[in-house]
């Protein structure tokens, strides 16, 4: 679409630097939330029952976000893309193995994402400092969860 439908209160060089920070942490969270399905799905072994809920924990709050940032997207006046594909092609997530996966190399896998995404993260809480402050403040929400996430998934591995 040529003319987008919703205008933005950002500067064009803000909007656009603020929709890729969007669209980098949108598929990041997609990934996110479909690896952290896939571990729930195909854990195995001690600690199941517990290790199986907290999946479900985390791709609760990573759809949370997705839906917030993706919305946020709109908010700017800029279509978010949260395609398969498009996800394929920019996440930075390593891929989730396949078949049934212990708890603790189901917990180390989950820790490396969530470490990931929060770098990520972090990175676009810095280039959002200028660019635009509401879209900053959700960031550090988003931050803020997936750190406490990664702090409580860590914490089984010691």
């Amino acid at each position: 679409m040529a003319n987008s439908p919703i205008t933005s209160p950002l500067k064009d060089s803000d909007k656009e630097l603020t929709a890729n920070v969007l669209q980098s942490t949108l598929v990041d969270l997609i990934d996110l939330t479909l690896a952290a399905k896939q571990a729930h799905w195909n854990v195995v072994g001690r600690n199941f029952r517990s290790v199986h809920l907290q999946l479900d924990e985390l791709v609760t709050a990573a759809r949370t976000f997705t839906d917030d940032v993706a919305e946020r997207t709109n908010a700017i006046g800029v279509s978010p893309n949260g395609k398969a594909r498009t996800v394929v092609e920019r996440s930075d997530l390593p891929e989730y193995p396949e078949g049934w996966q212990s708890t603790e190399k189901t917990i180390e896998a989950v820790v490396e994402m969530l470490a990931r995404v929060i770098k990520r993260v972090r990175a676009s809480i810095d280039e959002t400092d200028k660019s635009d402050l509401v879209t900053q403040d959700m960031l550090i929400e988003i931050a803020t969860e997936l750190e406490k996430q990664h702090w409580m998934w860590q914490a089984q591995l010691a």
